[in-house]
């Protein structure tokens, strides 16, 4: 097994973005299937909302469709993940893309009282659970380790720009083809990204079969069990979980901070709502020139510090202005933490065990999101959105200075016992790995 090239001192120089969606065909279809869905998720969801916001005339009805269609699928990261280490790769995309599909058919062609809305985008929602940590999962079976930074980078700007178009093709949409109409349209998204991902080279999981079969519950204690274990993978999942955990309720703080604050009016909540967007954009479009002459280790640890930093000098901002500048460049360090952690996970945690750590990764951060929401609203109500804003920033400083502290003995540790598993294809047992969690539990 061949050690990845260095973060610090790549062997071969990345091929950059706009190389790699040009030459790279297999990857290309992963890109552009991913922008698909994505704008027509971003269609969907608006439609949805005034759907339920017009039924129900009740604002809790649209927090708990927000609720189960993205906290409650969390839950599910372990076991999500686990389906990406348990069947090809390709297959499981293609699936979950089909399902979604059909369920925003059935839910446009019935348009169904909100219990059963509700169980319908639950269950769409847990069939996008289980296609991110695989198609995260994939990346590294269709280009090179010194390729990944660009990779990630072009995934990002893409479903980025496409999660910003999506309202706007609603807006001009909803005249035209009315709401049922704007969620076929978003089926047909589904649809035709599963066409495309038909042309993805078959990634089978990685298996030894000299060991025995395990179930698809005991994967996924297995994946916990690894990810606690493994020093490299725990550091950015703990990390990136803390930073989302002190900063998720800077949305509902921002709203209050341009009302009341500042005493303007709803262009300006718009406004520092979409700056992070902006910044989001840029940021990838940075990372993906910057490519594999970037350290990710200190990029992680950058964009955690930055993305802190943003919300806590935006609670120093004296104007709208001020804190626009500061949330876009939060949305950079986001984009650069974003970058960073998929690369670092993708090259350093074998292939039999990524599913299940980016299932596991995401399912974390939906958790500590809610959790943002439900404790930065109480802090909210009990002081200010200045004082929420710089207390979430200080947090998310003081995690970045942890991660910092315990991110290269964790990467030293790991190089020195184990060579990272940065093979075009899956080369490590999943089973293997079973096995080995197994037997160290044994002892």
């Amino acid at each position: 097994m061949s050690a990845p090239s260095s973060d610090s001192n790549t062997r071969e120089r990345g091929t950059g973005a706009l190389p790699l969606l040009r030459h790279h065909s297999a990857f290309r279809v992963l890109w552009g299937a991913r922008v698909l869905s994505f704008t027509g998720d971003a269609l969907s969801l608006v439609a949805l909302m005034l759907y339920v916001a017009e039924q129900t005339g009740q604002a809790l009805a649209v927090s708990l469709l927000l609720l189960v269609g993205d906290f409650a699928p969390a839950l599910l990261g372990p076991l999500t993940g686990a389906i990406s280490d348990r069947f090809d790769l390709k297959r499981v995309m293609i699936a979950c893309e089909l399902l979604q599909g059909a369920l925003l058919v059935l839910i446009a062609l019935t348009m169904p009282p909100l219990p059963v809305l509700l169980a319908l985008v639950a269950a769409r929602a847990i069939a996008g659970q289980v296609f991110q940590p695989a198609s995260r999962a994939v990346v590294p079976a269709l280009v090179r380790s010194e390729d990944l930074e660009a990779a990630n980078a072009s995934v990002g700007f893409g479903t980025q720009a496409a999660e910003a178009l999506g309202p706007l093709l609603a807006a001009a949409m909803f005249p035209l083809v009315g709401l049922q109409g704007v969620l076929l349209v978003d089926a047909a998204s589904f649809f035709l990204s599963a066409g495309l991902l038909v042309a993805l080279p078959s990634v089978p999981p990685a298996h030894d079969g000299a060991a025995p079969p395990v179930s698809l519950f005991r994967q996924a204690r297995d994946g916990l069990v690894y990810l606690w274990r493994a020093r490299v993978a725990r550091v950015v999942a703990l990390g990136f979980c803390a930073v989302v955990a002190f900063n998720g309720v800077d949305d509902v703080a921002l709203v209050l901070l341009a009302k009341d604050t500042f005493q303007a009016g709803d262009s300006a909540v718009g406004l520092l709502l979409g700056a992070v967007g902006l910044g989001l954009v840029a940021g990838y479009a940075l990372m993906a020139r910057l490519g594999a002459g970037t350290a990710m280790p200190v990029m992680l640890v950058l964009g955690f510090a930055v993305s802190s930093m943003g919300n806590l000098l935006t609670g120093l901002a004296w104007a709208v202005s001020a804190a626009f500048a500061m949330q876009a460049v939060r949305g950079v360090g986001i984009a650069a933490m974003d970058v960073a952690s998929h690369t670092l996970i993708q090259r350093w945690v074998p292939a039999g065990m990524r599913g299940r750590v980016f299932g596991n990764l995401y399912g974390a951060i939906g958790v500590a999101a809610g959790l943002s929401y439900v404790a930065g609203g109480l802090l909210l109500d009990a002081t200010s959105a200045p004082v929420t804003l710089l207390v979430a920033g200080a947090g998310g400083v003081l995690a970045t200075v942890v991660v910092a502290w315990q991110l290269p003995g964790a990467l030293r540790t790991h190089a020195a016992t184990r060579e990272p598993d940065c093979h075009p294809m899956p080369t490590v047992g999943a089973s293997r790995f079973d096995s080995a969690v197994r037997a160290s539990q044994r002892a």
